[in-house]
């Protein structure tokens, strides 16, 4: 893509992210339908957290399987980076997890 249509995309995306916050600071007070944003946060937390795990696993994964092809030999170092890597980047979702139950009730 080129800078032009790049700074036109990041431009448009500002003015739709205003427009996303806009709506609700013209909304009238409420008559007793109250929303739990705290869960409709967790949720979206859990989802972008999931997301960015499995980008980061299969990056991981993806390396490690093109280092073995490069080095067989070093099989045994590679395999222990990667078995520590995943468990690192899976404990991201996990702690996710543990802060929606604590703070969503």
């Amino acid at each position: 893509m080129s800078r032009f249509t790049m700074n036109k995309l990041s431009k448009l995306f500002m003015l739709l992210s205003a427009l996303c916050f806009a709506v609700p600071a013209f909304a009238q007070g409420g008559g007793g339908s109250e929303v739990n944003w705290v869960a409709i946060a967790a949720g979206f937390s859990m989802a972008f957290a999931s997301g960015i795990c499995a980008l980061a696993q299969g990056k991981a994964t993806a390396s490690a399987a093109e280092s073995l092809a490069r080095n067989p030999a070093a099989r045994p170092g590679i395999q222990l980076a990667l078995i520590l890597g995943l468990a690192l980047i899976e404990s991201l979702a996990l702690y996710t997890l543990v802060i929606i139950f604590v703070k969503v009730k």
